[in-house]
């Protein structure tokens, strides 16, 4: 297992990754954590839109998309 972290938005669509650690601050920082982004949390990259500008994560059995500004503050460690 590889130990580089990667912003959430750099994963390929079909990779899978677990989180490590989140740089966002105040609203939406809470925000993640109410959807489940908290340390150890499984997420796969599913779709991303035709401009590139929202993909669509499952994380713990739902699907939730981020926009491109979102994601780049979720840190993962991608696993497949």
């Amino acid at each position: 297992m590889s130990s580089c972290l990667n912003s959430l938005n750099q994963m390929p669509i079909g990779s899978l990754g677990i989180v490590k650690a989140l740089t966002a601050k105040g609203f939406i920082y809470r925000r993640m954590l109410d959807l489940g982004l908290i340390y150890g949390t499984k997420v796969e990259a599913l779709r991303r839109n035709s401009a590139g500008d929202l993909t669509a994560y499952q994380i713990r059995g739902a699907v939730i998309a981020f926009r491109l500004e979102e994601a780049e503050k979720v840190l993962v460690e991608q696993i497949i």
